[in-house]
C-alpha cells in the first residue's frame, strides 16, 4: 500500500457538465488561466481605460499572480466539461488561518455561459474544500464582475471582513460549508 497522500476529490457529473480535478501546471490549465486572465483583464481594462489588455500585460498579470497553490496537497484545480468539450475551470487553496478555503480564478468560457455550468463549477469547489478540511469558504472578486456576485449571492455567499488586500480586490465574500447546502456567513 503507498504511503503517498492522495487527493480524493471526486469527479462531479451534472449531465452534460462535468468537473474534476486537474493538474494546475498542465497545458489545459494553462489555457484555461490564460483565458481567465483575458477575460477578466479586458473587463477591468475596457471600464477604466476604454481599450482591451495587451499581450504584455496579460504576460505580466500571470507572472504576477502565480497559480501553483492550487495543487495537492493544500488546494486543488478543477477543469469542467460541457458535453465533451473544454468549457472552464475553479481553483481552491487553503488559507493559512481559521480552517477556510479561498475560491480562486473561478471562470467559464464565454461560448458556454448560461447554460448552468457557473452553479456545477461552483458546487464542485464547494466539495473539494471541504473534501481539504475547509469549513467555510472565502473569495475576492471586484464590483464589475456583477455576473459573479450575483451567482455567488444565489448560492448563499455574503460579505465578510476583508481577508486580503490587492488592487482589485473590491468585495469580499463568504459561505459556510458544514453542509452541501451550506449556512451563509456572518457578515
Amino acid at each position: 500500500m503507498s504511503s503517498t497522500p492522495r487527493t480524493r476529490t471526486p469527479a462531479l457529473t451534472t449531465a452534460p457538465w462535468a468537473v474534476a480535478p486537474h493538474p494546475v501546471d498542465d497545458p489545459v490549465s494553462a489555457r484555461l488561466l490564460r483565458e481567465y486572465l483575458v477575460d477578466v483583464a479586458d473587463r477591468w481594462y475596457e471600464l477604466y481605460e476604454g481599450r482591451s489588455s495587451t499581450p504584455e500585460e496579460i504576460e505580466r498579470h500571470l507572472a504576477e499572480m502565480p497559480s501553483d497553490d492550487l495543487a495537492p496537497p493544500h488546494g486543488v484545480f478543477l477543469v469542467a466539461h460541457r458535453a465533451g468539450e473544454l468549457a472552464g475551470c475553479a481553483g481552491v487553496r487553503l488559507l493559512k488561518e481559521g480552517g477556510a478555503a479561498e475560491l480562486k480564478r473561478m471562470f467559464v468560457r464565454p461560448d458556454q455561459r448560461g447554460l448552468g455550468g457557473a452553479g456545477v463549477l461552483l458546487a464542485a469547489a464547494e466539495a473539494a474544500a471541504r473534501e481539504l478540511g475547509a469549513g467555510r469558504m472565502v473569495l475576492e472578486t471586484r464590483l464589475d464582475l456583477t455576473e459573479a456576485r450575483a451567482l455567488y449571492a444565489r448560492h448563499g455567499y455574503v460579505d465578510v471582513p476583508p481577508f486580503c488586500e490587492g488592487p482589485y480586490s473590491e468585495v469580499w465574500l463568504g459561505k459556510e460549508l458544514g453542509d452541501p447546502l451550506g449556512t451563509p456567513l456572518a457578515g
